[in-house]
C-alpha cells in the first residue's frame, strides 16, 4: 500500500457545498483536481487535506 497526501485550498462556495482546488506539488500534475465538500463538514475551512491510500 502507498499513501498520498493531497492538499486543497478554497475556490468557491455554492448553496450546499464548498469547492476546493488542488494545490499540486512543484513540477507535478494534479492528482484529483477540484472536489466538492458539503458545507456542514467543511465549515469555514480555507484549506483541507486528503489522504489517498492505494490498495493492491
Amino acid at each position: 500500500m502507498s499513501e498520498k497526501k493531497v492538499k486543497f485550498e478554497f475556490e468557491k462556495q455554492n448553496k450546499n457545498s464548498v469547492r476546493y482546488k488542488e494545490v499540486p506539488e512543484d513540477g507535478m500534475p494534479p492528482v484529483i483536481g477540484s472536489i466538492y465538500v458539503q458545507k456542514w463538514f467543511a465549515g469555514e475551512s480555507k484549506k483541507i487535506e486528503l489522504v489517498i491510500t492505494k490498495k493492491e
